[in-house]
């Protein structure tokens, strides 16, 4: 009886960190100073832009518009660009690794999706596109969940 016990209650506790390990991390929003909040919200409007641009550009077999806006997306580090010195560290004291992570993976995806273009691989390109989108849902909903609070990355 008392096995059957612990067993059910490590089974318990181990769905408990399985469902909230899936969970969103704390919103890095409020951790951001004004100035960093700007920047990063020009860039998603540049990605969001460039993302309906490749979106339309491969439902119409428009390889060479997806080479240059996936190229753009890639090399859209607005952040990068306008950041001093301090604000690069207010933004690593900011932003938890995953973050960075996803930021990675997903400017990544975007130069595999240029060079899909440039390879004018539709299967591939929609592929990736898919990928790119995957990893915009997961950021959402992990990190800016107070922005997105819909949002949720483990629904299918």
């Amino acid at each position: 009886m008392k096995a059957r016990t612990e067993k059910l209650l490590a089974t318990v506790l181990l769905g408990l960190t399985v469902s909230t390990s899936s969970m969103a991390a704390e919103p890095v929003t409020p951790k951001l100073t004004d100035k960093l909040s700007q920047l990063l919200q020009k860039e998603m409007r540049a990605v969001q832009g460039g993302m309906a641009s490749i979106h339309s550009a491969m439902v119409m077999g428009q390889h060479e518009s997806v080479a240059e806006n996936a190229q753009q997306i890639h090399d859209s580090f607005i952040l990068q660009q306008e950041l001093t010195e301090q604000d690069r560290k207010d933004l690593m004291s900011a932003v938890p690794k995953g973050f960075i992570k996803l930021d990675k993976e997903f400017h990544k995806l975007a130069a595999a999706l240029a060079e899909a273009g440039v390879n004018e691989n539709t299967k591939k390109q929609r592929h990736l596109y898919d990928e790119m989108t995957r990893t915009c849902i997961e950021c959402h909903g992990k990190y800016v969940s107070d922005r997105f609070p819909a949002v949720n990355p483990g629904k299918n």
